[in-house]
């Protein structure tokens, strides 16, 4: 048996306060017997302080954004003297090789070895503003099975969990950095169009690709946004097996991964049975042949 778990918490500018925080959860998780912690997205640092036409940029300012590390940085190194044994996936501002690039990033880690990173593709909200975006989504073998990453936005894509599933990921970790809406908020943040999405999309992308899904999640507040936390595991069926709804803490769940796939995938086959050759445009880049092939969509509709 394996338990794996998703965190809710609030990290801001920090580093401090971050490393203090990761120590809580890192002592929590363990003394609950969690071998896999999601962290938030930013979890080092801090997420923009906004988003829109307003939010955060390289071009209008440095002084709220989030520090950029590297991969081989003294941050990370300090996040596995801190997880020791534990594995964890952290959300942080990658640093390029080239001194000036900065990405939206994720490493999948334990206190010896860094087992994977991901730079998050998907952009919302004037992001890119802010990051470059990635293109690719490794998977990673680790102590705890074969684990890919995703972030906030990237959830939304069928595609992005889809590729890491044929890639054999038994374990999707989606780190968020999620707000509750920007007009029309629920009074109860629970009931928010935005957390319904967020969580319906864990529900989907899990069922979807009969994996293991753990979100993490930032909760409380900072700059101008609002955190739906949600924090959460899901197995392949889409049974959501723990959250932390909107509060802070740790949502984890003791689960047969060979077991349960076992089960699961041995009535309904949604990998098995795809239909590739009829999915040509859903990965066709937007050109000409892309456009026609709408058009006669939209005409037959």
């Amino acid at each position: 048996m394996t338990t794996i778990a998703g965190a809710s918490a609030n990290f801001t500018r920090d580093l401090d306060q971050n490393y203090a925080l990761i120590s809580a959860l890192a002592d929590e998780a363990r003394s609950i017997g969690v071998d896999f912690l999601a962290l938030p997205e930013a979890a080092i640092g801090g997420y923009l302080s906004s988003l829109g036409d307003h939010g955060d940029t390289v071009k209008n300012t440095t002084r709220s954004l989030p520090p950029a590390i590297s991969l081989d940085g003294p941050e990370l190194k300090k996040v596995q003297a801190i997880v020791g044994d534990l594995v964890v996936a952290i959300g942080f501002c990658e640093l390029a090789e080239d001194g000036e690039t900065r990405y939206n990033a994720a490493a999948l880690l334990d206190g010896g070895q860094i087992y994977g990173s991901y730079r998050k593709v998907h952009q919302p909200l004037g992001e890119n503003m802010s990051y470059s975006a990635g293109s690719t989504y490794p998977v990673s073998d680790t102590p705890v099975g074969r684990i890919g990453l995703q972030i906030c936005y990237d959830k939304a894509f069928p595609e992005a969990a889809r590729i890491m599933a044929l890639d054999g990921a038994e374990i999707i970790a989606s780190l968020s950095a999620w707000p509750a809406a920007r007009t029309q908020t629920a009074e109860n943040l629970q009931d928010d169009r935005w957390t319904y999405r967020f969580n319906q999309f864990d529900i989907a992308r899990a069922l979807d690709n009969q994996v293991f899904w753990v979100a993490a999640n930032q909760s409380g507040t900072f700059g101008s946004l609002r955190y739906v936390g949600n924090a959460k595991v899901v197995d392949p069926g889409g049974n959501i097996l723990a959250t932390t709804l909107l509060g802070s803490g740790i949502a984890s769940a003791e689960v047969d991964i060979e077991g349960t796939f076992r089960q699961m995938r041995a009535g309904m086959f949604h990998l098995r049975d795809r239909r590739p050759d009829v999915y040509g445009p859903v990965g066709a880049p937007d050109d000409a042949e892309t456009a026609k092939w709408r058009g006669l969509v939209h005409a037959r509709s």
